[in-house]
């Protein structure tokens, strides 16, 4: 009988990296019917949200609304291939429907090669793990930009409330024009507007208050308040597919009468999407080609936003459901997900797309096991796509609008305002200046966010925080480290109060916090050591990390002395020292 095969050492590796690669072969082995289960409900649920969602971002890009539905699937399917979340969603989203029309300004063709080039880029990050990268995005400029995207976006749909045709896309100008042409507007858009965003403020806050509910009733009442609870939710959750299909109904039942009383979606391709190369190139409304590279360059800084902002959207999601329920994620795992998603998707004509909060808060509420929930949801679009699209001829644009705004609307966080004055007054600065640049244009409002933390941050590392203290010798203790930018103002301050005081004093520099060093600093520390020689004082090390020493030592510095503690340093400077405790490495 052949023996059983061990499992190497490099096997167990190779299936190790496959796992990496590839998560989903760590939870299908051991994929059951309660998960089957719990997938089936949480992928339709979700479905159900996503599919008004889509319909609605796609006019927030400016595309035809059928490209919503094109980007919304794709996500699904390699999600769960290649997600390390079980609960996050990928598809359309306010924010990445904003920044792909501010770069694209509604162009099918050229929205269609973006998700391609921002795949490309992501996946390319995520194979040289350059996903730490987002990092230097600070949390101000998010804020400032998610604040200013959300009254973008929900003011961008008011005209659409009113039934306004041909307003400016520019934000001040379709403010002006908005309100100049409010006479104007459209009494059954706006009635219908202001019906929906009725049904959906109060179906929300139902559903914020089951929980508190639930928690409160009496154990005699549980079983029937348990039931009334999931109907309640459910009606709640589906909240924007219930009022697009009772507004369609509506504007229906008009047209029917002969009554054009509402601004309706219209005519739209109907069917599943061609699955076909991107195009590389575009063409003019006068038949004019506009070549591959003329199009990449049109594009700007927005090919950097938007891989960016779709990365960190979609981490900072996956990693506070991950944190909500105990799991961890890869980071560099999700930026290839995302990546490999965009890139497929623009053979099916989408848009780049991200990770949703809000589908992503459904599919958690609902109890989502696995990433397999994603296949449900993406066979709901497609089916959709299929079946549905002559329905959506008379969705109204009112309704759509109405979708977008109660989204849109909680990314409006004006409490972090006084929260970032009370921690850190000077954190508001790149707040403030990406809150107002991304009324101008939104990639430069994120641009100059990130431009200003930058600056912020060279100026803490250039302008350390440093200790001066008076124990008959002076001990400068440099408490934020020392590196090139700060070398030179640490000098001066040396020089003032040491070796330009009268008569000059001996120093001891205090290095605990100090983990590295470069040649700049080096050249520095020798200048000062000669000054000080000169001068008949003494400048003493101590405290030194053994890496640091070790580059000092190497340096070759003349009169170099450094002692193990500050103790030991001011005896050494008073001339009352012990070889047991002081070093000695001058040549």
């Amino acid at each position: 009988m052949p023996e059983r095969a061990k499992a190497t050492p490099a096997k167990c590796c190779s299936l190790s990296a496959l796992r990496a690669w590839l998560p989903f072969l760590s939870w299908l082995p051991s994929y059951n019917l309660r998960w089957l289960q719990m997938d089936l409900l949480a992928g339709l649920t979700v479905g159900l949200t996503t599919v008004p969602q889509a319909l609605a971002y796609a006019e927030v890009a400016g595309l035809p609304v059928q490209y919503g539905l094109y980007s919304a699937f794709m996500g699904g399917f390699f999600y769960t291939l290649l997600g390390t979340s079980k609960d996050v969603t990928l598809g359309p989203t306010a924010i990445m429907s904003l920044l792909c029309f501010s770069v694209v300004g509604g162009q099918p063709h050229r929205a269609v090669l973006l998700s391609l080039l921002c795949g490309l880029i992501q996946a390319g990050m995520a194979l040289l793990r350059l996903g730490f990268l987002v990092d230097f995005i600070s949390f101000p400029v998010i804020k400032g930009f998610t604040c200013a995207a959300a009254i973008t976006i929900g003011f961008g749909q008011v005209k659409n409330i009113l039934g306004l045709q041909g307003i400016p896309q520019q934000f001040f100008l379709e403010v002006y024009y908005t309100f100049y042409r409010i006479s104007e507007a459209r009494i059954g858009d706006v009635v219908l507007g202001l019906l929906c965003l009725s049904l959906l403020v109060m179906l929300m806050l139902m559903k914020k208050k089951l929980v508190s509910y639930d928690g409160s009733t009496s154990e005699t009442n549980s079983r029937n308040s348990t039931l009334a609870g999931k109907l309640v939710w459910i009606v709640a959750t589906m909240r924007n597919a219930l009022v697009v299909v009772a507004a369609s109904c509506i504007a229906f039942s008009w047209d029917a009468y002969g009554h054009n009383v509402f601004t309706i979606t219209g005519e739209i391709s109907q069917g599943l999407p061609p699955f076909r190369p991107p195009p590389t190139s575009d063409i003019t409304a006068n038949g004019t080609i506009v070549p591959f590279w003329e199009v990449v360059e049109g594009f700007g800084g927005g090919l950097a936003v938007i891989p960016f902002m779709g990365l960190l959207e979609s981490i900072a999601i996956a990693k506070a459901f991950a944190s909500q329920n105990d799991y961890r994620i890869d980071a560099n795992q999700e930026l290839l997900a995302i990546g490999v998603t965009n890139i497929m998707g623009s053979f099916v004509s989408a848009y780049p797309v991200t990770g949703s909060f809000g589908r992503t808060a459904v599919n958690s509420q609902t109890g989502v096991c696995t990433p397999a929930g994603g296949i449900i949801t993406s066979m709901i679009v497609l089916l959709s796509l299929a079946f549905l699209m002559p329905a959506f001829y008379y969705i109204p644009k009112a309704s759509l609008a109405a979708v977008v705004i109660c989204a849109v609307a909680p990314m409006v966080d004006y409490p972090i305002v006084a929260k970032m004055w009370r921690i850190r007054k000077l954190d508001l600065l790149p707040f403030v200046v990406t809150f107002l640049m991304s009324f101008w244009k939104v990639q430069y409002g994120i641009l100059g966010g990130v431009a200003v933390s930058a600056v912020l941050l060279l100026y803490n590392m250039a302008r350390p925080q440093i200790k001066v203290t008076d124990h008959g010798a002076l001990v400068m203790d440099l408490n934020s480290g020392l590196s090139f930018p700060a070398m030179e103002y640490a000098s001066h301050i040396i020089h003032t109060q040491a070796l330009q005081a009268n008569p000059p004093r001996s120093m001891v520099l205090d290095c605990h916090h100090i983990s590295i060093i470069d040649y700049t600093v080096i050249s520095e520390l020798r200048d000062l050591l000669r000054q000080f020689e000169l001068r008949g004082v003494r400048l003493v090390f101590c405290s030194l990390q053994p890496s640091v020493l070790k580059v000092l030592l190497a340096a070759d510095l003349q009169g170099f002395k450094y002692a193990d503690s500050v103790e030991a340093a001011l005896h050494m400077v008073s001339g009352n020292w012990r070889d047991d405790y002081i070093s000695d490495v001058s040549k």
